[in-house]
């Protein structure tokens, strides 16, 4: 089995590409153990000095989507990736900010999401204080943004350009290439096409 963990913020394009290719890969049967990680980009822009996005109310609508994710993968666990893949679509394909429960709850509630349960635990903070500790654990690993593999104790972001095609089996080849480079090649530091492809 192949295992890693695996950053997300609904905001960004490529974490919504990688992350549909591994939700593509688990549907088809690929053989993948993956943590799914909330990593809010908001912490890198916030205000020196200011409080951490996660305990700052202010930021409470940036930070939306995540928090109703880490509630339906903790609290609604079967639910989860149906979830994860239409919060990416919904922000990127049908450009929804995802930035109220009234927006979320169109996209979750016809999946069988009980958004009811996902409000209760949002009042706790508790998604928030999870979306915190994530952060802080992947800055022990000097993560600097999304997607972010993790294997073992080894971080490494990965920006991949193109969404899934028809043929599942062209997600699966691409996890497991990415993640046996990261374990295979750990002196491989950075590789990056000078061009975008054509």
């Amino acid at each position: 089995m192949t295992s890693f963990e695996l950053s997300y913020d609904y905001r960004c394009p490529f974490a919504k590409n990688m992350h549909l290719h591994v939700l593509t890969a688990l549907d088809a049967g690929a053989d993948f153990s993956v943590d799914f990680v909330p990593w809010t980009m908001s912490q890198g822009y916030k205000v020196d000095g200011a409080p951490d996005v996660w305990d700052d109310p202010a930021h409470d609508a940036d930070l939306l989507a995540l928090a109703v994710s880490v509630s339906v993968r903790d609290l609604q666990p079967d639910l989860f990736l149906a979830a994860h893949g239409a919060l990416f679509r919904a922000r990127h394909d049908q450009a929804i900010r995802l930035v109220s429960l009234e927006e979320i709850d169109r996209v979750l509630t016809p999946l069988g999401v009980d958004m009811d349960v996902v409000r209760e635990d949002l009042t706790t903070r508790r998604p928030h204080e999870v979306i915190g500790a994530s952060f802080r654990k992947y800055e022990k690993v000097e993560a600097f943004g999304v997607p972010t593999f993790v294997v073992g104790n080894d971080a490494t972001f990965v920006r991949y350009m193109q969404a899934p095609t028809d043929n599942a089996k062209d997600s699966i080849v691409l996890i497991d290439s990415i993640v046996n480079l990261i374990t295979a090649q750990p002196e491989l530091n950075e590789f990056k096409h000078t061009r975008l492809p054509q």
